[in-house]
């Protein structure tokens, strides 16, 4: 599979949390050939099925990203907008979006404000309109948007908007293409809504009742300049098994099993320990009656921000580690 090429398709979808239909079309269309049936539940969770009379596995890659909804449209015809799920103003600036219906606009911040003391509400989108006549033919309110930059190769590494989490359902899409044979009961979901509280995931595995879960996503990277280290895993160092984030503390069970299966197949893997954040591991975790969950992460500079950056080792290291647990002996 051609990273880049399948990031630049994913990131020319819309899929702000709550409209993700058209990225689960895409990952539909790419699963469909490595799996049995595909499906999709009243969430809009895009569930993969590889039947088999084993164990029942669930590996979540949530499909949702973060984005933009205007909330009101000034005399000038400049945009106000809210965020859906994580946005630092810090980051913002300059940054050029686009919303679902193709219009394109750049962040701008208020005249007068001093950038160290802006927040979100100080910003707003110029989509080029001369007035709120023109503005509101062309955006309405409840509109969504999304980051509308580059995604390129840079080394060994991957530039892209919103590796957070298309680089995961990438991940699992590599896994099927990887798979060879396994007795296991396999579920490879794409959730929704995880930017705004791992709401997806949660009514997946309730429908699912999983025996294992695992939850793929991207973790801080510990090795940006100044960092606070407020993560411990690095690009470069191998697939991150998941050991605790602000949603879970993994079975200890999972944290093993991962390990022992990177070490029989040679695949890099350093420890995930992050100290804010969560993944779609901890709704999977406390469904039903319990499910023994894990994670697979890839380590992730800048995340949340207009271009986020993982190393294509590690992407790959984590396709291999989640083959590895849909083939195993559980």
């Amino acid at each position: 599979m051609d990273i880049l090429k399948t990031l630049q398709s994913l990131n020319a979808c819309h899929g702000p949390s709550g409209d993700e239909a058209e990225v689960a079309s895409l990952l539909e269309k790419l699963a469909m050939p490595f799996v049995d049936e595909c499906r999709r539940d009243t969430m809009g969770n895009l569930i993969a099925h590889k039947k088999g009379a084993g164990s029942r596995v669930l590996f979540a890659a949530h499909m949702d990203s973060i984005g933009f909804i205007a909330t009101y449209i000034e005399k000038e015809g400049f945009v106000r907008f809210c965020k859906v799920g994580g946005l630092h103003a810090p980051d913002l600036i300059a940054t050029p979006v686009r919303f679902k219906n193709g219009v394109r606009g750049v962040i701008c911040l208020n005249e007068g404000v001093e950038p160290k003391e802006m927040t979100l509400e100080d910003l707003y989108i110029d989509i080029g309109a001369h007035d709120e006549e023109e503005a509101r033919a062309m955006v309405g309110i409840g509109d969504t948007a999304v980051y509308d930059t580059p995604t390129f190769g840079a080394g060994d590494r991957l530039v892209s908007p919103y590796m957070d989490n298309r680089i995961s359902c990438i991940v699992l899409l590599m896994a099927m293409e990887q798979f060879q044979k396994s007795e296991n009961d396999l579920y490879f979901v794409f959730t929704v809504q995880e930017e705004l509280g791992l709401r997806g995931a949660k009514t997946a595995a309730y429908a699912i009742d999983p025996d294992y879960g695992i939850a793929v996503d991207v973790t801080v990277s510990a090795d940006e300049l100044g960092s606070k280290h407020s993560g411990s895993s690095r690009l470069g160092g191998g697939a991150a098994i998941k050991v605790m984030d602000s949603s879970i503390i993994c079975h200890p069970e999972m944290v093993s099993k991962l390990s022992a299966l990177a070490g029989e197949r040679g695949i890099d893997v350093q420890m995930d320990v992050i100290r804010s954040g969560g993944t779609d591991a901890g709704s999977i975790y406390t469904t039903k009656m319990g499910v023994l969950t894990g994670g697979i992460s890839i380590p992730c500079r800048y995340v949340h921000t207009p271009q986020e950056m993982v190393d294509r080792g590690d992407v790959e290291a984590c396709a291999r580690l989640v083959c590895a647990f849909a083939e195993a002996s559980l």
